[in-house]
Protein backbone atom coordinates (compact mmCIF):
# COMPACT_ATOMS: atom_id res chain seq x y z
CA UNK A 1 0.00 0.00 0.00
CA UNK A 2 1.62 3.23 -1.14
CA UNK A 3 2.17 6.21 1.08
CA UNK A 4 -0.48 8.88 0.97
CA UNK A 5 0.75 12.19 -0.37
CA UNK A 6 0.70 14.88 2.23
CA UNK A 7 -1.27 17.94 1.25
CA UNK A 8 0.73 21.07 2.09
CA UNK A 9 -0.97 23.12 4.75
CA UNK A 10 -1.73 26.69 3.95
CA UNK A 11 -0.26 29.32 6.16
CA UNK A 12 -2.49 31.13 8.64
CA UNK A 13 -2.34 34.27 6.53
CA UNK A 14 -3.51 32.39 3.44
CA UNK A 15 -6.39 30.89 5.40
CA UNK A 16 -7.45 34.30 6.68
CA UNK A 17 -7.21 35.82 3.21
CA UNK A 18 -9.24 33.03 1.63
CA UNK A 19 -11.87 33.08 4.38
CA UNK A 20 -12.43 36.83 4.23
CA UNK A 21 -12.61 36.93 0.46
CA UNK A 22 -15.04 34.03 0.54
CA UNK A 23 -17.24 35.93 3.00
CA UNK A 24 -17.17 38.95 0.73
CA UNK A 25 -18.16 36.87 -2.28
CA UNK A 26 -21.02 35.08 -0.49
CA UNK A 27 -22.69 37.95 1.39
CA UNK A 28 -21.00 41.34 0.90
CA UNK A 29 -23.78 43.24 2.71
CA UNK A 30 -23.72 41.24 5.91
CA UNK A 31 -22.84 43.63 8.78
CA UNK A 32 -21.65 40.66 10.85
CA UNK A 33 -18.45 40.45 8.78
CA UNK A 34 -17.53 44.08 9.40
CA UNK A 35 -15.04 43.31 12.18
CA UNK A 36 -13.43 40.55 10.08
CA UNK A 37 -13.00 43.02 7.23
CA UNK A 38 -11.40 45.58 9.56
CA UNK A 39 -8.99 42.96 10.83
CA UNK A 40 -8.25 42.05 7.24
CA UNK A 41 -7.29 45.65 6.47
CA UNK A 42 -4.72 45.50 9.28
CA UNK A 43 -3.59 42.15 7.92
CA UNK A 44 -3.02 43.71 4.49
CA UNK A 45 -0.88 46.41 6.08
CA UNK A 46 1.28 44.00 8.09
CA UNK A 47 1.64 41.39 5.34
CA UNK A 48 1.99 43.90 2.49
CA UNK A 49 -0.89 42.33 0.59
CA UNK A 50 -3.89 44.02 -0.96
CA UNK A 51 -7.54 43.25 -1.70
CA UNK A 52 -9.55 46.01 -3.32
CA UNK A 53 -12.77 43.98 -3.26
CA UNK A 54 -12.59 43.39 0.49
CA UNK A 55 -11.82 47.03 1.19
CA UNK A 56 -14.64 48.29 -1.02
CA UNK A 57 -16.98 45.90 0.74
CA UNK A 58 -15.97 47.33 4.10
CA UNK A 59 -16.52 50.89 2.92
CA UNK A 60 -20.00 49.98 1.67
CA UNK A 61 -20.82 48.44 5.06
CA UNK A 62 -19.65 51.66 6.73
CA UNK A 63 -22.29 53.48 4.70
CA UNK A 64 -24.97 51.37 6.36
CA UNK A 65 -23.28 51.41 9.78
CA UNK A 66 -21.71 54.90 10.02
CA UNK A 67 -21.49 54.74 13.82
CA UNK A 68 -19.07 51.82 13.50
CA UNK A 69 -16.76 53.59 11.08
CA UNK A 70 -13.09 53.69 12.06
CA UNK A 71 -11.22 56.64 10.59
CA UNK A 72 -7.94 54.81 11.18
CA UNK A 73 -9.12 51.85 9.10
CA UNK A 74 -10.42 54.19 6.37
CA UNK A 75 -7.07 55.99 6.30
CA UNK A 76 -5.24 52.69 5.87
CA UNK A 77 -7.58 51.66 3.06
CA UNK A 78 -6.86 54.96 1.26
CA UNK A 79 -3.11 54.54 1.71
CA UNK A 80 -3.23 51.02 0.28
CA UNK A 81 -5.38 52.28 -2.60
CA UNK A 82 -2.91 55.06 -3.28
CA UNK A 83 -0.12 52.50 -3.39
CA UNK A 84 -1.98 50.77 -6.22
CA UNK A 85 -1.49 53.70 -8.60
CA UNK A 86 -1.96 54.04 -11.56
CA UNK A 87 -5.04 51.89 -10.93
CA UNK A 88 -8.12 54.04 -10.08
CA UNK A 89 -8.56 52.33 -6.69
CA UNK A 90 -8.18 55.53 -4.70
CA UNK A 91 -11.06 57.22 -6.51
CA UNK A 92 -13.23 54.13 -6.11
CA UNK A 93 -12.63 54.08 -2.36
CA UNK A 94 -13.06 57.83 -1.97
CA UNK A 95 -16.46 57.66 -3.69
CA UNK A 96 -17.76 55.32 -0.96
CA UNK A 97 -16.58 57.44 1.96
CA UNK A 98 -19.18 59.77 3.55
CA UNK A 99 -18.68 63.47 2.83
CA UNK A 100 -18.06 64.34 6.47
CA UNK A 101 -15.20 61.84 6.61
CA UNK A 102 -13.75 63.09 3.34
CA UNK A 103 -13.89 66.63 4.74
CA UNK A 104 -12.08 65.44 7.84
CA UNK A 105 -9.28 63.86 5.82
CA UNK A 106 -8.98 66.90 3.59
CA UNK A 107 -8.76 69.14 6.64
CA UNK A 108 -6.15 66.83 8.17
CA UNK A 109 -4.20 66.81 4.90
CA UNK A 110 -4.13 70.59 4.61
CA UNK A 111 -3.24 70.90 8.29
CA UNK A 112 -0.29 68.55 7.88
CA UNK A 113 0.72 70.37 4.71
CA UNK A 114 0.56 73.70 6.55
CA UNK A 115 2.68 72.33 9.40
CA UNK A 116 5.23 71.00 6.93
CA UNK A 117 5.40 74.35 5.12
CA UNK A 118 5.78 76.19 8.43
CA UNK A 119 8.64 73.89 9.46
CA UNK A 120 10.37 74.55 6.13
CA UNK A 121 9.89 78.30 6.52
CA UNK A 122 11.23 78.27 10.08
CA UNK A 123 14.26 76.32 8.92
CA UNK A 124 14.88 78.76 6.07
CA UNK A 125 14.52 81.83 8.30
CA UNK A 126 16.88 80.30 10.87
CA UNK A 127 19.51 79.76 8.17
CA UNK A 128 19.04 83.34 6.91
CA UNK A 129 19.42 84.68 10.44
CA UNK A 130 22.65 82.73 10.90
CA UNK A 131 24.11 84.16 7.68
CA UNK A 132 23.25 87.70 8.76
CA UNK A 133 24.66 87.29 12.26
CA UNK A 134 27.94 86.01 10.84
CA UNK A 135 28.14 88.62 8.07
CA UNK A 136 27.96 86.03 5.28
CA UNK A 137 25.97 88.24 2.96
CA UNK A 138 26.63 86.38 -0.28
CA UNK A 139 25.23 83.16 1.21
CA UNK A 140 22.33 85.14 2.65
CA UNK A 141 21.26 86.64 -0.67
CA UNK A 142 21.67 83.30 -2.46
CA UNK A 143 19.44 81.58 0.10
CA UNK A 144 16.92 84.44 0.07
CA UNK A 145 16.65 84.15 -3.71
CA UNK A 146 15.57 80.52 -3.29
CA UNK A 147 12.88 81.55 -0.79
CA UNK A 148 11.33 84.61 -2.40
CA UNK A 149 7.85 83.38 -1.50
CA UNK A 150 8.81 83.88 2.15
CA UNK A 151 10.81 87.12 2.17
CA UNK A 152 8.86 89.00 -0.51
CA UNK A 153 5.65 88.49 1.45
CA UNK A 154 6.85 91.31 3.74
CA UNK A 155 7.33 94.66 1.93
CA UNK A 156 10.61 96.43 2.65
CA UNK A 157 12.50 93.26 3.59
CA UNK A 158 15.31 93.75 1.07
CA UNK A 159 15.80 97.42 1.98
CA UNK A 160 15.95 96.60 5.69
CA UNK A 161 18.64 93.96 5.14
CA UNK A 162 20.63 96.35 2.95
CA UNK A 163 20.49 98.96 5.71
CA UNK A 164 21.72 96.37 8.23
CA UNK A 165 24.56 95.35 5.91
CA UNK A 166 25.67 98.98 5.52
CA UNK A 167 25.50 99.45 9.28
CA UNK A 168 27.68 96.39 9.81
CA UNK A 169 30.20 97.55 7.21
CA UNK A 170 30.37 101.02 8.78
CA UNK A 171 31.44 99.41 12.07
CA UNK A 172 34.35 97.70 10.34
CA UNK A 173 35.52 99.82 7.41
CA UNK A 174 36.75 103.35 7.04
CA UNK A 175 37.02 102.68 3.33
CA UNK A 176 35.03 99.78 1.92
CA UNK A 177 35.88 98.22 -1.47
CA UNK A 178 33.14 98.56 -4.04
CA UNK A 179 33.09 94.76 -4.54
CA UNK A 180 32.56 94.14 -0.81
CA UNK A 181 29.69 96.65 -0.68
CA UNK A 182 28.10 95.18 -3.81
CA UNK A 183 28.12 91.71 -2.31
CA UNK A 184 26.80 92.89 1.04
CA UNK A 185 23.78 94.78 -0.35
CA UNK A 186 23.27 92.60 -3.44
CA UNK A 187 23.41 95.49 -5.91
CA UNK A 188 25.74 95.73 -8.90
CA UNK A 189 26.34 97.67 -12.09
CA UNK A 190 24.32 100.77 -12.90
CA UNK A 191 21.99 100.13 -9.98
CA UNK A 192 24.95 100.31 -7.63
CA UNK A 193 26.15 103.54 -9.28
CA UNK A 194 22.75 105.12 -8.69
CA UNK A 195 22.70 103.86 -5.10
CA UNK A 196 26.15 105.36 -4.44
CA UNK A 197 25.08 108.71 -5.88
CA UNK A 198 22.20 108.80 -3.40
CA UNK A 199 24.48 107.92 -0.49
CA UNK A 200 26.98 110.60 -1.49
CA UNK A 201 24.24 113.21 -1.69
CA UNK A 202 22.35 112.24 1.46
CA UNK A 203 24.63 110.32 3.82
CA UNK A 204 28.06 111.90 3.45
CA UNK A 205 29.75 109.05 1.59
CA UNK A 206 32.81 109.89 -0.48
CA UNK A 207 33.88 108.07 -3.65
CA UNK A 208 37.55 107.88 -4.44
CA UNK A 209 38.50 108.73 -8.01
CA UNK A 210 39.45 105.20 -9.10
CA UNK A 211 36.72 103.29 -10.93
CA UNK A 212 35.71 99.67 -11.30
CA UNK A 213 35.55 96.94 -8.67
CA UNK A 214 38.73 98.29 -7.03
CA UNK A 215 37.07 101.59 -6.19
CA UNK A 216 36.97 102.52 -2.49
CA UNK A 217 34.04 104.18 -0.78
CA UNK A 218 34.84 106.33 2.24
CA UNK A 219 32.21 105.85 4.91
CA UNK A 220 31.28 108.49 7.50
CA UNK A 221 33.46 108.41 10.59
CA UNK A 222 32.15 106.90 13.79
CA UNK A 223 33.58 105.68 17.08
CA UNK A 224 33.94 102.14 15.71
CA UNK A 225 35.75 102.68 12.40
CA UNK A 226 37.68 105.61 13.93
CA UNK A 227 38.51 104.53 17.51
CA UNK A 228 40.05 107.92 18.29
CA UNK A 229 36.56 109.40 18.18
CA UNK A 230 35.37 107.19 21.01
CA UNK A 231 34.92 109.08 24.23
CA UNK A 232 36.51 107.64 27.32
CA UNK A 233 34.09 108.52 30.07
CA UNK A 234 36.46 107.21 32.72
CA UNK A 235 39.14 109.81 31.83
CA UNK A 236 36.83 112.76 31.32
CA UNK A 237 36.37 115.32 34.09
CA UNK A 238 33.00 117.03 34.49
CA UNK A 239 33.05 120.78 33.84
CA UNK A 240 31.83 121.60 37.34
CA UNK A 241 34.84 119.80 38.82
CA UNK A 242 37.21 121.87 36.71
CA UNK A 243 35.46 125.04 37.82
CA UNK A 244 36.12 124.13 41.47
CA UNK A 245 39.85 123.65 40.78
CA UNK A 246 40.46 127.15 39.42
CA UNK A 247 39.94 128.97 42.75
CA UNK A 248 42.29 126.57 44.50
CA UNK A 249 45.01 127.13 41.89
CA UNK A 250 44.54 130.88 42.27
Amino acid sequence: MGREREVPKKSEKEVISYTVEQLVAVNPYNPDILSELENYVNEQVSSQTYSLDANLCLLRLYQFEPERMSTQIVARILVKALMAMPAPDFSLCLFLIPERVVSFFLLLYFLLLFIQQMEEQFKTLTVLSHYLETGRFRQFWDEAAKSRHIVEAVPGFEQAIQAYAIHLLSLTYQKVPRSVLAEAINIEGLSLDKFLEQQVANCGWILEKSHGRGQLIVLPSNEFNHPELKKNTADSIPLEHVARIFPILG
